[in-house]
């Protein structure tokens, strides 16, 4: 599926009947060549938009897979750069591929995203297509530990998109992939949590916000407006708290558009 070099039908059925490391760990040498890595205009946009916001020392990729989005980060942070994620098979792949594109400074750590072996480490952390893979009750523990994981001041970055509308084809792949992951689920053991519609923007920021971040919206450039006027491409940038203990100020409020 999805070209000549990318994995088929049968490889993907097995890695869906896997847990979600063992899945991703069948999956990641072909992982690039799917729809499921982070498309390059998203990294670049997502780039341009932080550039202004530093200068940025130290940086991680939260959840970094192939190492898409520590490449971006490398272009970000003056010192290091890190890339977690639990699956050795994704990490052996980004260590080969970041390696080559010439960045021997990057540091790859195997660890689950909800429990971080980090404290004040790093002024930014990156994420790019994980959320799906949390549950809602699992979000507080996560947002807590990239908290911690940031310096006072740090800013925690992801994407986000408008979802399809129910006119649009789209949606219906979606809601049917839903669907049949949550019978797969429960039909299946271990479970292999994968869901593009479980999380919604208004949890999420609600949850960092909880979790002590000051949240704001900015416009992607790249992605166009949706008919409503609303971008149809979004940068979350959540900000630690600042030194003093005070929460850290957007600057225009939660939704700079």
């Amino acid at each position: 599926m999805f070209g000549p070099e990318g994995p088929t039908c049968r490889e993907l059925a097995v890695q869906a009947l896997s847990s979600v490391e063992r899945g991703y760990d069948l999956l990641a040498p072909k992982f690039d060549r799917t729809p499921f890595r982070t498309p390059d205009g998203v990294l670049d946009s997502v780039a341009a938009t932080l550039a202004p916001l530093g200068p940025f020392t130290d940086g991680l990729d939260l959840c970094c897979g192939t190492g898409a989005g520590t490449r971006l980060l490398t272009g970000l942070c003056r010192r290091g750069v890190t890339g977690v994620d639990f699956s050795a098979g994704m990490l052996d792949v980004a260590r080969h591929r970041v390696r080559t594109a010439g960045a021997p400074w990057v540091t790859w750590v195997r660890a689950d995203a909800r429990a971080l072996p980090f404290a004040a480490a790093f002024d930014l952390v990156v994420s790019f297509g994980a959320f799906g893979h949390f549950l809602p009750g699992e979000l507080p523990g996560l947002f807590a530990g990239v908290r911690a994981a940031l310096r006072p001041g740090g800013r925690f970055a992801f994407p986000v998109f408008a979802p399809p509308r129910p006119g649009h084809p789209a949606f219906w792949l979606l809601l049917g992939f839903d669907a049949a992951m949550r019978v797969r689920n429960a039909l299946w053991r271990p479970p292999f949590v994968m869901y593009y519609r479980a999380l919604r923007l208004g949890t999420v920021l609600r949850e960092l916000e909880r979790a002590g971040f000051a949240v704001e919206l900015r416009a992607l450039p790249g992605f166009g407006r949706r008919a409503d006027g609303a971008p149809r491409g979004r940068l979350v940038v959540a900000r630690a708290p600042a030194p003093d203990g005070s929460p850290g100020q957007p600057a225009a409020g939660r939704v700079n558009s």
